[in-house]
């Protein structure tokens, strides 16, 4: 991919740099590492919207559209798309800039729910913010 894109206007849930610890043989990311700065960045913003702990509940339709390379800075952004009673649901973003090239451009996107849950690890419900 060479065009470079804008990436969304807002702050980041988390940023990194892709290490050769996170890679398979070939130079790409794992893209169970993606995942899990995924589920982190979803958690990030879930975790201040819901008021307090919550627990990944599912993962859903995470799409894979680009390598990650060793060197890119990945960032993720992550917006709430729905609140029930007990869950939140974040829709992330992953996007990297490139070390050699600059370019920055979306790599991976996919949704992840959260439920509230209580020290015990039991559901309850959310928080209202005032």
């Amino acid at each position: 991919m060479n065009s470079s894109q804008t990436a969304p206007p807002r702050d980041p849930a988390i940023r990194m740099i892709a290490m050769p610890a996170d890679a398979n043989p070939s130079g790409d990311i794992f893209g169970g590492y993606i995942m899990a700065l995924m589920d982190l960045a979803g958690a990030n913003v879930c975790y201040e919207h819901a008021g307090g702990r919550i627990a990944t509940v599912a993962v859903k339709e995470i799409e894979f559209h680009v390598p990650v390379l060793i060197g890119d800075e990945i960032t993720c952004y992550a917006d709430i798309t729905r609140t029930g009673r007990t869950s939140i649901t974040a829709r992330v973003e992953t996007w990297v800039k490139r070390r050699a090239g600059g370019d920055r451009f979306i790599v991976t996107e996919g949704e992840f729910t959260y439920v509230r849950i209580d020290e015990n690890r039991n559901p309850i419900a959310m928080e209202t913010k005032a």
